[in-house]
C-alpha cells in the first residue's frame, strides 16, 4: 500500500502538544525554517506543522510544507472562538472558510477544497457531534476579543468558528490541490469577552505593553486563569479526536478502503 501523508497545521506550542499526544511519537524536521514533527502510523505519515500565529505565518508554513511532499489531506487545527452557542471544548469542523475584511463588515469568497479524505474526517465527527457543529469558519488578521465583535462576525460570515490561520491554509491547499478540512475546539465562547487585548502580544514590541496592561488591570488575571482552564479543556478534546482519527483511518486503510485523492 503506498504511503500517504497528512499535513496537520497548528499555530502555537500548546496546540502542538495537544495534537502530538493524539499520534504515535514522531521525529522533528526543519523545512526551510518551519518545524515539522513526522509521526508514522500504519501506511500513513502525519506531518504536524507549527506555523506560528496569524495569516502570514500560516501561509508561509503551508507554502513550504505542501511543496515539499505530496499530501492526501491538509488539516487546520488548534483552538478557536465559537461563533455558535456551545460549551468550552466542543469540536467544531469546517468545510469551508472565508476571510473577514474591513473590521469584520465584509468577507471574502469562500474557499473549499473537497475530497474523500476530507469526507472521512467529517464522517468521523458526525458520528460523535451535532451536525450544527459542522459548517463555515471565518479567519481574521487580529485577535477578536469583544463579544459584540464575535456576534457581528457570526452574522456577517454565517460562520460557526473563528480563527487566525485557516483562510491562509485553505488558499494554499487549494493551490496545491490538497483536500482541506478544519477541526478545532472551542476555547473561548461567543458571548464572553477576552480578559485583555491579546493583539498587543502579536507586535514585536508589544510584550511590554501587554504586561503593563495586565499589571494595570489586576482583574484581568482572573480572566486569564479562566482562559487557561478553558484551553486545557479544549486541548483534551483535540488529543482525543486525533487519537480516534488515527485509529479509525489505520483500521480503514488496513481493510483496503483507500480513497484516491488528487493530493495522494
Amino acid at each position: 500500500m503506498p504511503l500517504k501523508r497528512v499535513a496537520v497545521f497548528v499555530a502555537t506550542t500548546w496546540e502542538l502538544k495537544a495534537v502530538q499526544a493524539g499520534f504515535p511519537a514522531g521525529a522533528k524536521r526543519q523545512i526551510e525554517g518551519t518545524s515539522v514533527w513526522v509521526c508514522p502510523a500504519g501506511s500513513r505519515e502525519y506531518w504536524i506543522v507549527r506555523t506560528g500565529m496569524g495569516l502570514e505565518n500560516a501561509k508561509q508554513a503551508a507554502v513550504r510544507v505542501l511543496a515539499h511532499q505530496p499530501f492526501c489531506l491538509a488539516v487546520s487545527t488548534g483552538f478557536a472562538c465559537a461563533l455558535i452557542a456551545v460549551k468550552v471544548g466542543t469540536l467544531l469542523t469546517g468545510y469551508d472558510v472565508v476571510l473577514a475584511r474591513r473590521q469584520g463588515t465584509e468577507v471574502s469568497p469562500t474557499v473549499a477544497v473537497p475530497g474523500d479524505e476530507r469526507e472521512a474526517v467529517v464522517k468521523l465527527v458526525k458520528d460523535e457531534e451535532s451536525s450544527a457543529h459542522i459548517g463555515r469558519f471565518v479567519s481574521t488578521d487580529r485577535v477578536v476579543g469583544r463579544a459584540a465583535e464575535k456576534q457581528q462576525l457570526a452574522k456577517v460570515a454565517d460562520a460557526i468558528g473563528l480563527d487566525m490561520e485557516s483562510a491562509a491554509l485553505a488558499a494554499e491547499a487549494q493551490r496545491a490541490q490538497v483536500p482541506f478540512v478544519i477541526v478545532r475546539t472551542a476555547s473561548d465562547l461567543l458571548d464572553e469577552d477576552l480578559p485583555l487585548d491579546f493583539n498587543l502580544f502579536l507586535r514585536p514590541t508589544g510584550w511590554l505593553k501587554g504586561v503593563a496592561a495586565i499589571l494595570g488591570h489586576p482583574s484581568s488575571i482572573m480572566g486569564l486563569r479562566r482562559l487557561h482552564c478553558q484551553s486545557r479543556v479544549a486541548a483534551t478534546t483535540l488529543t482525543t479526536f486525533f487519537q480516534r482519527y488515527a485509529a479509525a483511518i489505520s483500521a480503514r486503510d488496513a481493510r483496503g478502503i483507500v480513497p484516491a485523492d488528487k493530493g495522494s
